[in-house]
Order: C-alpha cells, then sequence, then structure tokens
C-alpha cells in the first residue's frame, strides 16, 4: 500500500478515494438490496443530501479562510448525516484548535471522527493526530493505546514514529528504540528518525 510522508497527503488520498470510488461502492451495497426502483430512489436522495452536505461544508471551509473562525463548520459537523463531510470537518476544527492552543477541543473533535469512522482510513488519520496531542498533553500511556488503532500499513511509520516519542517520554528507551527502528524500517528515507533515534542515544545515556 502506499506510504504517505505527510497526514495532508493520506487525507487527500483519501478525499480522491472517495471521489472516485464512492458512488461504485455504495452502488454495489444497494444493488444486492433494493432493485432497480430502490437503486434510483436512493440514488436520487443521496446525490441530494450529499449535494446539499458539499455546499454547506465548502460554506465551512470558506468562512474559515476568511475570518479563521471554524463556527459555521462545527455547526455543520454537528448536523450533518453524511459521515464523510463530518469527519473531515472534525479533522479541520481539530487542527483550527490545536492552532487556538486548545487541545481539549481538539482532542475532542478526534476522538468524535474516531467514533464516525470505525477503523476506517480516516478514523487513522485521527488516531494519529490524537495521539499526538495526547503526547503533548503527557498522556503518554493513554497515546499508546489510541496508536494501536492504526493498523492500516500505510499509516504505520508515523505510528511507529509517535509510539517511539511517548515510549521515550515515558523513559522507556529500549521500547522506544525498537519503535524507531521499526519505523526506519518502514520508511528508509525518513532522515527525522534516524535523528530521534540519535537524539534517543544522548537521552538513554543521561
Amino acid at each position: 500500500m502506499e506510504q504517505f510522508e505527510t497526514e495532508e497527503q493520506q487525507v487527500e488520498a483519501i478525499k480522491r478515494f472517495w471521489k472516485e470510488n464512492g458512488i461504485a461502492i455504495v452502488a454495489g451495497a444497494v444493488l444486492g438490496l433494493g432493485g432497480l426502483w430502490g437503486w434510483r430512489y436512493y440514488t436520487d436522495s443521496q446525490l441530494a443530501a450529499k449535494e446539499v452536505a458539499s455546499t454547506a461544508y465548502q460554506q465551512g471551509i470558506q468562512d474559515i479562510a476568511e475570518s479563521q473562525s471554524p463556527e459555521a463548520l462545527e455547526s455543520f459537523a454537528a448536523n450533518t448525516e453524511q459521515r464523510g463531510y463530518q469527519s473531515l470537518s472534525g479533522l479541520i476544527i481539530a487542527q483550527q484548535a490545536v492552532e487556538a492552543g486548545d487541545l481539549e477541543k481538539a482532542a475532542d473533535a478526534l476522538q468524535n471522527v474516531l467514533v464516525q469512522q470505525g477503523d476506517a482510513p480516516l478514523a487513522q488519520v485521527a488516531a494519529l493526530r490524537l495521539a499526538s496531542i495526547q503526547i503533548e498533553q503527557g498522556q503518554f500511556d493513554v497515546a499508546l493505546s489510541t496508536l494501536d488503532k492504526v493498523t492500516d500499513e500505510a499509516f504505520k511509520a508515523e505510528a511507529l514514529i509517535l509510539k517511539g516519542d511517548a515510549y521515550s517520554k515515558l523513559e522507556r528507551f529500549d521500547n522506544a528504540r525498537q519503535s524507531y527502528v521499526a519505523a526506519l524500517d518502514v520508511a528508509p528515507e525518513n532522515r527525522l528518525i534516524q535523528l530521534k533515534l540519535d537524539n534517543l542515544a544522548l537521552l538513554a545515556g543521561a
């Protein structure tokens, strides 16, 4: 599976996947259940709902761009039934909260994405971001538990890096080293991992 260097690349890949394949996935499920009439009715209603959701989502994004205020997007996320848009909104709300220094609000938004998405790709991104916040908050064991939810190979390197960070903060240096080495095996081109290993050697020897 494709590896991504940044979370932004991960989210963009997920958006592309749903844009290219979302209708086909839904179609396969519905055709097996509803027949031609049911499919037409479902398609019409779903497309209408998605069009409304898309408009509201774009308006929320525009409001953030113009005023740096996430209120419209928060209202949309709380009321829409379109889970894909709801979860994407949650990721953006969390990012805005982090930039504003409100880690609790960011963590709550990401927890909601995890509930909405189960083990879907967006949930993997949310788990990574949530674990990063939990490490920042000093909740190292909680962060390790959150990272256990990251099971997709595309996110493996980043999850291992964050595990190494959490173990390092707990002064469990052997576990941290194992995590960083495993991450380096997955993403040997990532020079940040080697820097973390070098820094870990200094910490462990202090």
